[in-house]
């Protein structure tokens, strides 16, 4: 699919800011973070890629989702940690939307049942999940078997246990209603026997990531989109690119439809607008990868060939400069360049470019993109759930 989705979001805790400094994320970076995503083209959707930190939890799914609606048109998931959080979600939704009705034929800001590996669904997630299928909005239950930790080792066990679990989403969906929207999902990884983290995007994984993405897609009919664009590292270095250019190249060649969510490091803990214009990147690079090679008389340019003859160059031909656009990859990171020239004056790799674009847009002024008689009524649905979680 060379017209795969990418997905930003997170719900990250930290940001890896532009001075190189780790910390808690604001509602400031908040807002340019959405803004970021807004202006790279490669990106399609985003749910949250930092949460504010200082928004009291109890609260925040709704105030972070709230200010997801009033600064981007391309809307991914967002995080739900209760039922409590539901009727202000599909509020704030329909506020967008203009109503119920048109909600439901184009859902945005709904929440995801997640199970907890292995074969449990928890009452709150369970819950959660009904709710939304009773309203007549799509569900599906992710499942994130560890291998070795809260599945079996061997790969064959880990789908085994993810795919029980998400289809008893799908059973529980369909005892709710006849009619119930529901997906299947696994996001399987192993685990690391020397830390105990759960691997988003060391190159063990992507076997698995392959194989869920064939099983889903081919065995059950169910096209989707999987997690990549990941790293496990802490560095925007080799390991980082390598893990993120195999997790988004892997999944796509296997027939995922969307990859995401991209801008991470760390395991997707920590957001990083640096690698975010990176991860944009790359997902443009994959896509000039899987462009078939289309044959017909334009493109095979019997012509110009026989016009340019033996030994000619193609360089002054018209052909070349109407065309080397749509065939050729030109990327503003990715620079092919002789020694002396790139190492003239100070050198600029991709890392230093990419902070560079990533300044740049962090910098423009963020504008809500919708009216203000919305501002207005989603800011009132925020203080309704401010006052009902307080008691």
């Amino acid at each position: 699919h060379p017209d795969f989705t990418v997905n930003a979001g997170g719900f990250c805790c930290f940001i890896y800011d532009l001075d190189g400094r780790r910390r808690p994320a604001t509602l400031d970076d908040v807002h340019r973070a959405i803004h970021m995503v807004n202006a790279l083209d490669q990106v399609t959707y985003t749910g949250l890629p930092v949460a504010d930190q200082t928004t009291p939890i109890d609260v925040r799914p709704v105030s972070m989702a709230a200010e997801l609606a009033k600064h981007t048109t391309k809307f991914g998931g967002v995080e739900t940690f209760k039922p409590a959080d539901i009727p202000y979600l599909i509020e704030i939704g329909t506020i967008i939307k203009g109503s119920m009705e048109a909600l439901r034929a184009e859902p945005i800001l709904v929440g995801y049942g997640e199970a907890r590996s292995p074969l449990c669904i928890d009452r709150n997630m369970a819950e959660i999940f009904i709710d939304y299928i009773e309203r007549g909005l799509p569900q599906t239950l992710d499942t994130m078997p560890n291998a070795g930790a809260t599945s079996p080792v061997t790969p064959a066990g880990t789908l085994a246990v993810g795919i029980a679990e998400t289809l008893a989403g799908l059973v529980l969906g369909y005892a709710v209603r006849d009619d119930a929207v529901v997906g299947v999902d696994i996001i399987p990884s192993n685990c690391d026997m020397q830390s105990g983290i759960f691997h988003y995007g060391n190159m063990d994984r992507m076997r698995l990531l392959v194989a869920r993405v064939q099983m889903i897609s081919e065995y059950y009919g169910c096209p989707s989109g999987v997690h990549g664009g990941k790293t496990d590292s802490c560095f925007v270095d080799l390991q980082c690119g390598a893990e993120k250019a195999l997790s988004t190249l892997m999944p796509v060649l296997a027939g995922a439809v969307g990859i995401g969510t991209v801008g991470h490091i760390e395991n997707a803990v920590t957001f990083c607008p640096q690698q975010l214009v990176i991860d944009n990147e790359i997902a443009r690079g994959v896509r000039q990868m899987l462009q078939p090679v289309e044959v017909n008389d334009l493109t095979l340019a019997l012509d110009v060939v026989r016009r340019v003859g033996i030994g000619g160059n193609y360089l002054e031909q018209e052909h070349t400069a109407e065309h080397f656009r749509q065939e050729m990859l030109l990327s503003p990171l990715f620079a092919t360049m002789p020694w002396d020239a790139a190492h003239r004056e100070s050198p600029a790799g991709i890392e230093a470019k990419a902070l560079e674009k990533a300044r740049a847009l962090w910098h423009e002024p963020v504008e809500p993109v919708v009216d203000r008689q919305q501002i207005k009524a989603i800011d009132a649905v925020v203080e309704a759930a401010r006052r009902h979680m307080r008691g």
